[in-house]
């Protein structure tokens, strides 16, 4: 029999009240977020892993809604910018402006985007140009941006929430692998199913409003973070998650079918990724540890947009999904 040490008793009271918050966060989005609990579930697993998300999904499906209604009950700071072509860099982190003050000197002075946010929506990302693009890659990786050799650093938490239309790719700028790999998971976001539709028509078509309140405050969300990287993570899981991404990779090492079909595979920020959010899913779900069933379900989201299928793939009608389900079922 294993004894609590109070170090131990108090981790597993914290997970436990945690868990009972972002429980209530979640039905929170629900009630307004109709049909979307895997989405709302995959979005806060990557908020409280500390990273970003990357939503697919066609326009209508509440992607916008999501973010304003994740922003309320977390009681975050949230802005949305829309991507647009001729958006330009400092439209996003901000510029310098010449003051003229009368009996001083001119001196500049930083006025600060909307990127100075906790919760920013970059809505249709792949809209705007690469250098705008990579406006983003600073302050999504560093938590801070630098203009005119000058570092300003991003309100804390900060979270990246992009959204992207799979259908219209007219006139549209493919993210780069590099900025790709900065998003901690790739949420598809699809259509709900009837009963939600039903749902969803009576609750937006009337008079009522649902209002929010906010269950947490920007540091006790932070406070979770840190406690989702507390969480402990039993061996069989890391050789799990070592076993799903590795087998991901072509080389000398790699199965027949991931040498034809994976034209590369995801890096060590992969690794990475899976082990936050298989904490976080835990928590989540109430549980004290993830287990081998977290990996699974999270690998196609955590690893879909850090592969590239070959062209053999491509004409034989093989899908990133298909190709890493596939791989995940050889952990059960």
């Amino acid at each position: 029999m294993t004894t609590l040490t109070h170090t131990d008793e108090d981790i597993v009271a914290r997970i436990e009240a945690a868990g009972d918050r972002m429980a209530r966060v979640h039905k929170a989005a629900a009630s307004v977020i109709f049909g979307q609990d895997i989405v709302i579930e995959r979005t806060l697993v990557t908020l409280l892993a500390g990273g970003h998300a990357l939503l697919i999904g066609v326009p209508g499906l509440a992607k916008t809604l999501l973010v304003e209604t994740l922003g309320k009950v977390l009681g975050l700071d949230a802005k949305r910018i829309q991507f647009t072509p001729d958006l330009m860099p400092s439209d996003i982190i901000g510029s310098e402006v010449l003051e003229d003050n009368p009996g001083q000197r001119r001196s500049f002075r930083f006025i600060p985007g909307p990127i100075f946010t906790q919760l920013l929506m970059a809505d249709e990302i792949n809209r705007a140009s690469p250098k705008t693009q990579s406006a983003l890659l600073q302050a999504m990786q560093e938590h801070h941006v630098t203009v005119a050799g000058q570092r300003h650093d991003v309100p804390m938490p900060f979270h990246v929430l992009a959204t992207q239309n799979p259908l219209e790719q007219e006139g549209t700028y493919p993210l780069p692998e590099a900025q790709l790999d900065r998003f901690l998971l790739q949420i598809d976001v699809g259509y709900p199913d009837i009963l939600a539709e039903r749902r969803m028509l009576f609750a937006t078509t009337g008079i009522e409003e649902r209002r929010l309140e906010a269950i947490l405050t920007p540091q006790e969300l932070m406070s979770i973070q840190r406690l989702v990287r507390q969480i402990p993570v039993p061996d069989r899981v890391v050789e799990a998650i070592l076993q799903l991404v590795r087998s991901a990779r072509p080389g000398p090492d790699a199965s027949e079918e991931t040498n034809r079909f994976i034209a590369w595979g995801p890096g060590p920020r992969a690794s990475q990724a899976l082990m936050l959010a298989v904490r976080a899913k835990a928590l989540i779900d109430g549980r004290l540890a993830p287990s081998i069933d977290d990996v699974i379900a999270l690998a196609e989201p955590v690893l879909k947009h850090r592969m590239a299928l070959t062209f053999a793939a491509r004409t034989e009608g093989q899908e990133v999904g298909g190709i890493i389900a596939r791989l995940a079922s050889a952990l059960e």
